[in-house]
């Protein structure tokens, strides 16, 4: 099918990308929107799930004008967020807001179904999550075990019309085709499937049991990549698609990455640095470090697994700093933000950046954990206060790839960097001083995930092999700076001491 396009669309946090991919694994055309998130001191994180679905209906008009367009879309693929808990009618309407990953009203309720003694969870229960599914629900509630009890116990209207509670990327997959589904993947921050046993496509009675919930609004899993059904006729006719256009599973954008990033060989390492960051590859086996907050996952096929972790805080920080610290007349747009970074030293004058905006999951899972500067003096600039986020959000990834590189058991070399600030060559070598390896700028970081979702809606209709996607070409590798090696090296062991710190002053002025 050499003239085949699939529509894909990827929902990150900051809104929806929808995007057409070509058969060769290109992006043909894009559009991006931005959507709110509603926070209050309670705990709220909340987005509306019906404005996803009015933009990215709008998206897909713009790029499917061109009636021929229409024409060779042959399947639709979703990912993005995951962590996040919509609730919808039987018809896969909303019955209200969409609980982000940020929304931590749940933590009473999680706390009293496996909270406990050591390191705030139940041994016993802990163990258990552990065993059966490589983690185990946070006891912050910022998931979906969290967000559902909070629904149930707190909106008894809304659990009264609501079907099924959905993971963002299932919520779009079935406003396109109208079925519920989910996989062993798109669950993965609920921890409730048995993940030693992924051919088994059934929800875990025992975890299920010891949080006090049933999997009567939970879709039905389905294994990952596969056609969840046709679009909807209305859908179909609304975009000019084909009847016979076929959607595929929801995939969170961890897995997207993997893809896009061609990092699906074992031990291939890609990291993100989109609105929050991670490090992943691909591993043979279960296993979980809960110290750090580390794990592997169902990955793309029932064989083998992949690395999770989180940092709530990635790119977002440099957006942060334009929106709320600097004042009209400086540099705005990211690219022009970088270029003043560009113009201060290596180290930021001194200037150091915590980049901790949101709390923290990994390598410690603290939600009250909180950023700041350090080091400023009346000689500081703005260019000096730039150029410490982009170093503080890369060490933080640096104290992160450590614990990382011990759970995978070897050296990961090169990292492949994806996500937008992926697209900041200065951000790039940044990266590769401070973590000191080769770092390969993917080919349109931004978009990986589009190409990676495109891949798997490819192999739903058959038009691909889901385990041999195509590369996302060569990129631009950064070698490590040695004359900037020491600098970023100082900077990345300070900043857990700064962590701790922190929480020590935290715990002194209660």
């Amino acid at each position: 099918m050499d003239d085949a396009l699939y529509l894909v669309v990827d929902l990150g946090t900051g809104g929806p990308k929808v995007g057409l991919v070509d058969s060769g694994g290109s992006l043909v055309d894009h559009v991006v929107y931005h959507v709110t998130t509603t926070f209050a001191d309670d705990g709220q994180a909340t987005q509306d799930a019906n404005e996803w679905w009015t933009l990215i209906v709008q998206g897909a008009r713009r790029l499917l004008g061109d009636t021929e367009r229409a024409r060779r879309v042959r399947a639709v693929g979703v990912t993005g967020q995951y962590g996040s808990t919509v609730p919808v009618d039987a018809a896969g309407i909303p019955t209200g807001p969409c609980l982000t990953w940020m929304d931590t009203r749940g933590g009473p309720f999680s706390r009293r179904a496996v909270g406990g003694p050591v390191q705030g969870y139940n041994p016993r229960a802990a163990l258990t999550f552990i065993r059966h599914s490589g983690g185990a629900p946070s006891t912050a509630g910022a998931d979906p075990v969290g967000q559902i009890l909070y629904l149930e116990h707190e909106h008894p209207a809304i659990v009264a019309a609501t079907r099924w509670y959905l993971e963002p990327v299932d919520y779009v997959t079935m406003r396109l085709s109208g079925v519920a589904s989910a996989t062993h993947a798109s669950r993965l921050a609920m921890w409730m499937t048995d993940n030693r046993r992924l051919t088994e496509y059934r929800y875990d009675p025992v975890l299920l049991g010891l949080v006090g919930l049933s999997d009567e609004r939970l879709a039905p899993l389905v294994p990952f990549g596969s056609c969840v059904g046709p679009v909807q006729p209305s859908v179909a006719a609304d975009l000019g698609l084909a009847p016979s256009t076929v959607v595929a599973t929801g995939i969170p954008d961890l897995h997207a990455a993997t893809i896009g990033s061609g990092t699906t060989e074992l031990y291939a390492t890609h990291l993100a640095l989109s609105t929050t960051s991670w490090i992943s590859c691909p591993v043979p086996a279960k296993k979980t470090d809960i110290v750090h907050s580390i794990a592997s996952i169902p990955g793309l096929d029932n064989d083998h697994y992949l690395v999770i972790n989180n940092q709530e805080t990635g790119a977002r920080a440099l957006a942060w700093i334009r929106d709320r610290l600097l004042s009209s007349g400086t540099p705005s747009t990211f690219d022009e933000l970088t270029a003043l970074a560009r113009t201060s030293n290596a180290g930021a004058n001194g200037v150091r950046f915590s980049p901790w905006l949101a709390g923290e999951r990994s390598p410690v899972d603290d939600k009250r954990a909180r950023g700041g500067f350090a080091n400023l003096s009346v000689t500081t600039t703005t260019a000096d206060l730039v150029r410490a986020v982009l170093e503080g959000v890369a060490a933080n990834s640096a104290w992160l790839f450590g614990h990382v590189e011990h759970f995978a058991g070897r050296r990961l070399d090169p990292v492949r960097l994806v996500g937008g600030g992926a697209q900041s060559d200065l951000w790039c070598q940044i990266y590769a001083s401070t973590l000191d390896r080769p770092v390969v700028q993917v080919r349109d970081p931004l978009v990986a995930q589009l190409r990676g979702v495109a891949h798997v809606a490819a192999s739903a209709v058959g038009d691909a092999a889901l385990d041999t996607p195509p590369t996302p070409g060569p990129g631009r590798v950064f070698e490590p700076d040695p004359h900037e090696r020491a600098t970023y090296a100082a900077i990345a062991r300070d900043l857990p001491r700064r962590f701790n710190f922190e929480r020590r002053w935290r715990r002194s002025s209660r």
